[in-house]
């Protein structure tokens, strides 16, 4: 069962899967809401993925990542010999979609450009361990409150 939910929230090209963040879900029974969590989150490469055939994919989308996610990879004797590899084994785990391709898997990940690995590491980060990106902020001089955007769409924004 695929929960959805708040989660990215206001980053230019990343939108969420399915939901209006900060939507609410009726029960079956027709009784109250319930919270829901949204598990899986669209990006857009900077570069994209070549495959084979030249074609080139930018759109994707991954779910959070569950502790077995995180645990797994530290078996892969990849990982024992060169710890670096770790991220490339659990973003293939964790990647639900890449364009068109039909499964996206660390030979995928192996593959890809250096600026894209970035940016998925970077994603990675954003919705398992912040859950948003965005935060409240005061003016330091007018102690004005708004949200500031803590991530941009691309490599090197913010």
């Amino acid at each position: 069962m695929r929960r959805e939910g708040p989660g990215v929230v206001g980053v230019p090209g990343v939108a969420g899967l399915a939901g209006t963040p900060g939507a609410e879900a009726t029960s079956a029974s027709g009784g109250g809401a319930r919270d829901t969590l949204r598990t899986e989150f669209e990006f857009e490469l900077p570069r994209g993925y070549v495959d084979e055939a030249g074609t080139v994919h930018r759109r994707g989308a991954m779910r959070l990542a569950t502790a077995r996610d995180e645990l797994v990879p530290l078996r892969d004797v990849r990982v024992r010999e060169n710890p670096a590899y770790l991220s490339v084994v659990l973003l293939g785990r964790v990647i639900t979609r890449l364009g068109t391709l039909g499964d996206v898997h660390d030979g995928t990940v192996e593959n890809m450009f250096a600026s894209d690995l970035a940016f998925l590491q970077d994603f990675y980060r954003q919705i398992n361990a912040e859950g948003h990106t965005r935060a409240a902020v005061a003016c330091p001089h007018c102690e004005q409150s708004f949200e500031v955007e803590l991530a941009g769409s691309r490599l090197g924004e913010s």
